[in-house]
């Protein structure tokens, strides 16, 4: 098998060898074209491909190349399989698959493109070239990632072929015992079956691991099966609920030790000064490691190091900008008010529209966001062990290849030389794209020799965030006769945040990221700034801006903003015209027809009254990754704030693997949404986040989630993204709500940013 994460691909490589992407091209071409599955085998166990086995006595393991973060991959992925391969959902368990290329995420890196290639490469970002290329990168690096909401997008179809290829080799081993065609034969909760007769998996396995699948592998007629598209019991409950389940910090290993880490502001900042005696005689302290931009503890227990961190009260210097909220604004108008700006979207003629003098009304307004912390319940963890030149690492990362990456160049090792050990996550909404924990753990255990467990606090973990980046925007739009939007400018000052990100995905720090990509334009941090409206005059603008502050994916990456932007903005320009929001809206969903069903389903299960005066109902839509979603929010301001009394909002996200995770997804992007629209930000100051703990953002308790209602629109249409979903509309809707209810346009979020 060959793997080399050393490719990065660049205009220079891309250029090799004439033409675009030629050398690379040429050079795959000799490559291997198959990779060896990597699940391990225990005795009595046999492999069919990459993505499953089957043990002798009936157990079928399914690999699962996705983090489990609680949106449910382990079971959805599951399912695929073990529908297509007719087996006993009772008899199903799971693993984290191994880093590799069979896993390779290359959906993830087809859409994200522009992120990838240097911006100078302009439209070839987004051709049928770049799309074969990226496709071929992401297998020959073994590039894996769990974001985007591309799990299902990504592998159903693998799934498919996985299951089928192993049913077929046992109907194979069984017509062998039948002497009949093994196309007579079928499968169904774990037995072969040819008319009464029947054969469990367990008494086939031997024998069917010896034949060879036939090419291509026949699929079922439909990929609705027995499994596939129903409710299944969620694989990672049961544990979860009995306290069985192990997440990085519930790693025990002898001899370990227990670190917690303490770093400066965000910026090239340096350790200056640190007290050691201020710790000394702390029962329980081990060591103290000290490197250039950070310092650990070292104890026999996580409290204890904690404790000699506070003790020994290091100082840190920062060179250069460091960020803060105040000048952070300054810099977003800045670039919105001289630019330069790049256009990504020009239909028709805007400036012609917005021109007064044809006879048009032009509106315009302003919006902002803060930036958002991830804020999962469990904060970055990580434990590792180094003997005998080999790390092994037990972590929670969405990009497990580039974790090992890291950690591997962190201690001067080969990539080859890291054993990693996918854990489950306490949630991420990715925070867990972020790598450097797996760094420290690297480092920390080298020195000791021994295991260690290096656990952030929630002010380090809050400290070290990569954010939702904040931005401005500025929204222009021309109403013309009947209320008919006739031109909109979309203008975002925002960083270049899925820029950022991929840079830190191969390698940089996250300040070479942010120095790497300085003035770069980057259309993923203004995606789902086209509205799906039809709008004859459109444009759509991003002005980077360059802030000291690392930014990246947050759950709906730039979909949570730009929804926030446009669909505020709708529904000012419907006030503005007199029409009511929904028929506003319905009047310029030219094809959109998944959409308004959303809409026109959205308005009869919440009561749509048209919005009215007092009323405190406001309505937003949104469509992202291949799904769609309505919302109408019911909301009031009172003594206490915002209080947000129901959301009702209808899907079509089409097939659906598991109804009953697809609904706690969008339920739990809803209550996402709700916690942005509320809270979830925190100003900068010298440096550092104001909010420390989990109280200082304002996330909503138990009590403020409100009745919330969800349909979906049934179809065979192909998958489209759940998880992140539910994000973006739901801001947009409640402000909707409290112009309704209150007469008051909010403009920023948070919403009560500024105050009613």
């Amino acid at each position: 098998m060959n793997d080399t994460p050393g490719i990065e691909l660049s205009r220079r490589n891309l250029l090799i060898g004439g033409g675009v992407g030629a050398g690379l091209l040429v050079a795959w071409a000799v490559w291997p074209r198959e990779y060896l599955p990597n699940m391990m085998l225990e005795e009595g166990e046999h492999l069919f491909g990459p993505w499953l086995k089957i043990g002798e006595d009936g157990r079928v393991t399914i690999a699962v190349p996705q983090t489990e973060m609680g949106q449910g991959s382990y079971t959805a992925l599951a399912q695929i399989v073990a529908g297509e391969l007719g087996a006993d959902w009772r008899t199903v368990a799971i693993q984290p698959a191994l880093p590799g290329p069979n896993f390779s995420n290359d959906l993830f890196v087809r859409e994200w493109s522009a992120a990838f290639l240097p911006a100078s490469l302009g439209t070839f970002a987004n051709s049928g070239a770049s799309d074969a290329l990226h496709k071929e990168w992401a297998k020959r690096t073994g590039f894996m990632i769990t974001a985007g909401s591309t799990s299902i997008r990504q592998f159903e179809r693998p799934c498919r072929i996985a299951g089928a290829a192993a049913r077929t080799v046992l109907c194979q081993a069984a017509a062998e015992r039948w002497d009949t065609a093994w196309e007579n034969c079928d499968t169904a909760n774990g037995f072969v079956t040819f008319g009464k007769k029947r054969i469990p998996f367990a008494e086939l396995v031997a024998d069917a691991a010896t034949y060879d699948p036939p090419s291509p592998v026949p699929l079922r007629a439909s990929p609705v099966n027995g499994l596939s598209g129903r409710e299944a019991v969620r694989l990672d409950v049961p544990a979860k609920v009995d306290g069985s389940a192990n997440f990085a910090g519930d790693v025990r290993l002898p001899e370990m030790l227990y670190a917690s880490v303490r770093a400066g502001p965000i910026g090239d900042t340096r350790l200056k000064e640190l007290d050691r005696e201020g710790a000394r005689g702390l029962k329980g302290l081990v060591d103290v490691v000290r490197t250039d931009g950070w310092v650990a503890a070292l104890g026999t227990n996580w409290w204890v190091a904690n404790k000699a961190l506070d003790a020994m009260a290091p100082v840190f210097a920062t060179i250069g900008r460091m960020p803060d909220s105040g000048i952070m604004n300054e810099a977003m108008e800045r670039a919105l008010d001289k630019g330069p700006g790049s256009r990504f979207v020009d239909i028709g003629s805007v400036d012609a529209a917005l021109d007064k003098s044809a006879g048009t009304k032009v509106y315009r307004s302003q919006y902002s966001v803060q930036p958002a912390l991830h804020a999962p319940i469990e904060t970055r963890s990580a434990t590792a062990e180094f003997k005998k030149g080999r790390l092994t690492l037990w972590l929670a990362t969405q990009a497990p290849e580039s974790a090992k990456l890291a950690a591997a160049k962190a201690i001067g090792i080969d990539a080859d030389n890291v054993t990693l050990i996918q854990m489950m996550a306490g949630g991420s909404f990715g925070r867990n794209l972020d790598n450097r924990i797996a760094e420290q753990a690297a480092i920390l255990a080298q020195h000791a020799g021994r295991p260690v467990q290096v656990i952030w606090s929630r002010p380090e973990d809050f400290i070290r965030d990569i954010v939702r980046p904040p931005a401005h925007a500025r929204m222009t739009a021309a109403l013309g006769r009947g209320g008919v939007i006739e031109g909109l400018a979309v203008r975002i000052a925002v960083p270049a945040m899925a820029r950022q990100q991929i840079r830190r995905l191969k390698g940089d720090t996250p300040v070479e990221a942010l120095r790497a990509v300085t003035g770069d334009h980057d259309p993923l941090a203004i995606d789902g700034a086209v509205p799906p409206y039809s709008i004859p005059n459109l444009s759509v603008d991003h002005f980077p801006v360059d802030l000291p502050l690392p930014t990246g994916l947050w759950r709906g990456n730039g979909h949570g903003y730009t929804a926030f932007f446009v669909e505020s903005f709708i529904n000012e320009l419907a006030a503005a015209a007199g029409i009511e929001p929904l028929s506003f809206r319905m009047q310029m969903l030219v094809g959109q027809t998944r959409l308004a069903r959303c809409l026109t389903n959205v308005a009869a299960l919440a009561g749509w009254d048209g919005g009215a005066e007092n009323s405190g109902k406001g309505l937003a839509c949104h469509s992202m990754y291949g799904s769609h979603i309505a919302v109408i929010a019911t909301a009031r301001t009172g003594e206490q704030g915002v209080r947000v009394e129901r959301i009702s909002a209808v899907v079509d996200c089409g097939r659906l693997i598991n109804p009953e995770i697809a609904r706690q997804q969008v339920e739990g992007g809803i209550i996402f949404g709700l916690a942005q629209a509320l809270g979830s930000a925190t100003e900068y100051e010298n440096g550092l986040p104001v909010a420390r703990r989990l109280r200082d953002i304002d996330l909503p308790q138990l009590s403020d989630i409100p009745e919330i209602d969800i349909e979906f629109i049934r179809n065979e249409e192909e998958p489209g993204g759940l998880s992140e979903l539910g994000v973006p509309a739901v801001a947009p809707a409640i402000a909707n709500a409290l112009f309704s209810a209150a007469g008051v346009r909010l403009r920023e979020l948070p919403l009560l940013s500024r105050g009613l």
